[in-house]
C-alpha cells in the first residue's frame, strides 16, 4: 500500500513550535507535524542537527519558507522571546507549542550536585515555563494548543533519577495547573509520559554503548509490552493530544510508556 500524500503546506496551514527538534522525541515531532502538513518554527542547540532536521522536513514536502528556525538555549530569556518573535513575525500566528527539549541527569542523591539540580530544572521545567508564558497571548488568539514531553518518571519514583523524575513531575503538575487556567481561553494543555523511548538522551546522560544496550535488553522485563518505544509513537501520541482528535480532553497526562508505570513487583 502507498504512503498517503501530505495535506499541501500554505500560507493559511496551521503553525506548531517543537523544542528540542534537533533529535530523539522532539525531532520525531517535527517530521511527524511535517507530514500533516504544518508550517514549522524548530529551536534546538545544535545548529548542525538543525539544519538535518529541516532537510528532512523538506522531503516529506514542507517549502523551505515554511520553515523558521531558532538556534540557541531556551534558557537563555532571549532566545525565548527571539523563538516567539521569528515564529510570530513570519507566520503570524502560532496553533501549537510542542516543549520537547529536556535533559537527563544520573546520580544518586548522596552523589548529586547541587548544580546538576539547577541544571536539571533549568532545562525541564524553568525553561518550558518560560517559552510557553511568551506563546500564551498567541495561543488564546488561535484557541490552540500545548503538549509537553513529560515522563512516566513524572508519576513513578525511580533510584538514581531522583531529579529527572523530580523535574518531570513538576512539569506534569504545571502541565495540568495549566490546563485550569486556560480552558476558558479554548487553549487545551496536555502531556505524553513516556517509558524508555530509544534515542540519545540516556547516552547524553553518561551511558556508553554496552551499558545502553544492555540498558534496553532490560527494557523487555520493565515494559508490560516487553520492549522499549519509539521516537515516533510518541510523535503520534503528541500529535494526537495536539490535533481536534483530543478536542475534549485538556490537563490530561498521556502514558505512552508500554504499561511501564503500571506494573509493580510481585
Amino acid at each position: 500500500m502507498s504512503k498517503p500524500h501530505s495535506p499541501p503546506v500554505t500560507d493559511d496551514s496551521p503553525v506548531v513550535i517543537v523544542t528540542g527538534a534537533t533529535s530523539g522525541i522532539g525531532k520525531a515531532a517535527a517530521l511527524y507535524f511535517a507530514e500533516k502538513g504544518f508550517q514549522l518554527s524548530l529551536s534546538g542547540r545544535d545548529e548542525g542537527a538543525m539544519g538535518k532536521t529541516v532537510k528532512a522536513c523538506m522531503e516529506l514536502g514542507v517549502p523551505h519558507n515554511s520553515i523558521a528556525t531558532t538556534v540557541g538555549d531556551l534558557r537563555e530569556e532571549a532566545i525565548a522571546r527571539e523563538l516567539i518573535k521569528h515564529t510570530v513575525d513570519k507566520f503570524k500566528k502560532i496553533n501549537t507549542l510542542v516543549n520537547a527539549a529536556g535533559i537527563l541527569v544520573n546520580g544518586a542523591v548522596e552523589d548529586a550536585s547541587m548544580t546538576d539540580y539547577d541544571r536539571v530544572f533549568d532545562v525541564n521545567v524553568r525553561s518550558v515555563i518560560q517559552i510557553t508564558r511568551y506563546a500564551i497571548p498567541y495561543l488564546k488568539e488561535s484557541k490552540g494548543t500545548i503538549v509537553n514531553v513529560s515522563s512516566i518518571a513524572g508519576p513513578c519514583a525511580f533510584p538514581g533519577v531522583s531529579f529527572y523524575c523530580m523535574s518531570k513531575a513538576a512539569l506534569d503538575s504545571f502541565t495540568q495547573c495549566l490546563a485550569l487556567e486556560l480552558a476558558s481561553a479554548g487553549v487545551r494543555v496536555n502531556a505524553v509520559n513516556p517509558g524508555v523511548i530509544v534515542s540519545d538522551i540516556h547516552k547524553r546522560a553518561g551511558m556508553d554503548e554496552k551499558q545502553y544496550e544492555e540498558f534496553l535488553e532490560k527494557g523487555k522485563q520493565t515494559h508490560a509490552l516487553g520492549r522499549v518505544g519509539l521516537v515516533n509513537e510518541v510523535a503520534q501520541a503528541i500529535y494526537f493530544l495536539a490535533s481536534d482528535a483530543s478536542s475534549f480532553t485538556t490537563g490530561h497526562l498521556l502514558s505512552v510508556d508500554g504499561g511501564r508505570g503500571i506494573m509493580t513487583p510481585r
